[in-house]
């Protein structure tokens, strides 16, 4: 009896020999390989694209920022070529008096009253604009700059006078009017 029982029967299943585990370990392990050196190489790839989408976003953006660079250049030099092509025919029109020698004061003063107009059109064309304030209007220190205060009819804090106009380009002050003010009561 001892001997039946040392032999597989039909019924009772084989138990693998070691060598038969030991080929079944190999075996799975060559395609657990397989499986990662294809992910490997996937990752790998994928790795390059990435870093060569990368580069060119930063060529890209190293061009854009050139560009913007250079076209911010073009835009100072072109606006100050504009503004200086805008006074040439006030400096004619300058030129133009100081050639009449034998001119009346009625003359002078027409030619300069025209020159004021063209001076004034040029500037208004380049978005300088004056500073004016008129008597009574409300005193405001980001355009008006006083020179005294004083005491008049007028509302406290209000301009009374203007001593000299000042300019502003595009809604910045580049001088602001002098004015003196009214002194409260």
């Amino acid at each position: 009896m001892s001997e039946q029982a040392s032999t597989p029967t039909p019924s009772q299943p084989s138990q693998p020999s070691a060598e038969e585990l030991v080929a079944s370990l190999n075996a799975s392990e060559a395609d657990a390989m397989a499986v990662l050196q294809a992910d490997l190489a996937t990752l790998q790839a994928k790795s390059s694209e990435m870093a060569d989408l990368y580069l060119r976003a930063k060529a890209d953006a190293e061009n854009a920022r050139r560009r913007a660079e250079e076209e911010i250049s073009k835009a100072r030099k072109f606006a100050v070529e504009s503004f200086a092509e805008s006074l040439l025919p006030v400096a004619d029109s300058l030129e133009a008096g100081l050639v009449i020698k034998d001119a009346t004061p009625e003359q002078i003063r027409e030619g300069a009253q025209a020159t004021l107009r063209q001076l004034v059109a040029a500037l208004e064309r380049n978005k300088v604009i004056a500073i004016n304030p008129a008597p009574g209007a409300k005193f405001d220190p980001h355009q008006h700059q006083a020179i005294s205060v004083v005491p008049s009819e007028h509302e406290a804090n209000t301009v009374v006078t203007v001593l000299q106009k000042g300019y502003s380009i595009v809604e910045r002050v580049l001088r602001p009017a002098l004015v003196t003010v009214a002194a409260p009561k």
